[in-house]
């Protein structure tokens, strides 16, 4: 039984008109204090309409 190559799906769309959120951290991550700054990923997010 031979595997298959998985085709690459697209999940961005970033042709659209929709508000950008501002990026406000600019990657500066260094604080001076803790709880200043909090950062997450997420890329990826499973919904049942794909």
């Amino acid at each position: 039984m031979c595997k298959t190559k998985r085709r690459f799906n697209v999940t961005t769309d970033s042709k659209h008109d929709l508000p950008i959120a501002p990026n406000h951290l600019d990657r500066q991550f260094a604080v001076d204090q803790a709880n200043q700054v909090y950062v997450g990923d997420i890329t990826y997010i499973y919904t049942q309409e794909g």
